[in-house]
Parts: structure tokens; sequence; C-alpha cells
């Protein structure tokens, strides 16, 4: 049990500089290569610590050529341009002038509902309040909005259709029915919902409406029974 102890406490001191020694960045929002490293770190430290049989040195070793490995890499990165790209990945620009970018969502594994999640976690709830959005190379989101967009979301958008399929509980929400979702499109010229990349609705009756490979528009409606939401 002692001799755990000392072999974990060994292994702590060793990370922990190692650590250090990596920077701010690698504690904080971290480039997918350097996730890398930080999980492999941590599975090869915890070989030593859980099998005494295994000679320290060798978790040390390890470590030391993970660390080895992450300055080059680090190295690769800020010196060659051209590989930066390649080790660091680079920005996807999501929404643009036009709106949503649907190939750079399918790019990164990601869809309208993921989008509009990280709006939201951003302190924007409608698709129109910014005129570009992306996300970093590290994950993180980033959004410019327009100059006026608070003005823009004085009611909570509901996505009603998503990729070309109705979101039957967010219809039930709204107290609307798809054939009068189905009407609004027809008046647009859009035979049908699977044209249609995304369409959201809030209580003032803007639509967001967005066609697949086309520019997004607004338009105002007018609720039946003066619905609100």
């Amino acid at each position: 049990m002692t001799l755990v102890m000392i072999r974990t406490a060994i292994i702590f001191v060793v990370l922990l500089i190692i650590m250090r020694l990596m920077g701010k960045r690698q504690i904080g929002e971290m480039q997918p290569f350097e996730l890398v490293i930080t999980l492999l770190i941590a599975e090869l430290a915890c070989i030593p610590m859980a099998d005494a049989s295994i000679p320290l040195l060798y978790g040390i070793i390890s470590v030391i050529t993970i660390f080895v490995l992450h300055e080059a890499m680090t190295l690769l990165d800020l010196k060659v341009k051209p590989l930066k790209s390649w080790i660091s990945g680079k920005p996807s620009v999501v929404i643009n002038k036009n709106g949503i970018d649907d190939y750079q969502l399918k790019r990164n594994n990601l869809d309208v509902s993921d989008l509009i999640e990280s709006l939201r976690s951003a302190g924007y709830f409608s698709l129109d309040s910014v005129d570009y959005a992306l996300y970093e190379a590290n994950g993180t989101f980033s959004a410019l909005p327009k100059q006026d967009y608070e003005q823009m979301q004085t009611s909570l958008p509901l996505v009603i259709i998503d990729n070309g399929k109705y979101d039957k509980k967010n219809l039930e929400i709204t107290g609307l029915t798809q054939e009068y979702f189905d009407g609004i499109l027809k008046k647009q010229g859009i035979k049908s919902e699977k044209n249609v990349l995304v369409l959201t609705a809030d209580g003032t009756g803007k639509l967001y409406l967005q066609e697949k490979k086309e520019k997004f528009r607004t338009v105002q409606v007018e609720y039946p029974e003066e619905k609100v939401w």
C-alpha cells in the first residue's frame, strides 16, 4: 500500500511539471492534437500507478516522450504555416450573409439544432440576429451579431422544420398545424418541406425560412386566433 502511494505521488509530481511546461492553453482551450496528447498522458500515468510490477521509470519515460512530441507538434504548428490547418484544424463558418452553410455543418458532424443550441449559449436566440457564426478549430463557438440584434429577438423562436422534417413537439407548443405551415411554404413557392433546411417561428409571427442551398429569408405572418408564445 505504501509503495503504491509513493509511486502515485511521484507520477503526480511528474505530471504536474509536464502540464505546467505545456503552457496555459493546454489547461484551457485545447487544439485537437493537444487533447489527444492529454488523453495519452492520462492513460500512460495510470499504468505504473495501478501495477506495481511495472517499473516506475517506464511510466515517467513514456510521459516525457509524449511531452517531447507535444513540443515538436507545437513548433510545427507555429513555424510551418501549411501544416497548421492540418495539425490544428481551421475555423468553419457556419452562418454567413446568405444564412446557414449546411455543407460546413455536415463537415463538422453538426445539424441545425446543434447550431441553434450554440447560438442560444452565446446569447443569440434568432438565426437572423447574427451576420456570421463559426466554430473555431478548438471547438469553441463565436458569432458576430448584427448591430440591432437585440430588437430581432423579442420572442423565442421555435424550430418548425429541421432539414426537411417537421418538429412535432414544437408544433404542439405553437398550437399550429403542419397544414398551416404547408400553406405558408406554398405561398413562398416551396413545394415540399423536404426542400427546407430550416424554418423557425417566433411568437410575433416572424419566420426564418431557408431552403437547401438557397439564401435565407424572413417572413412576417399573422397566426390564426392571435396565437402568441
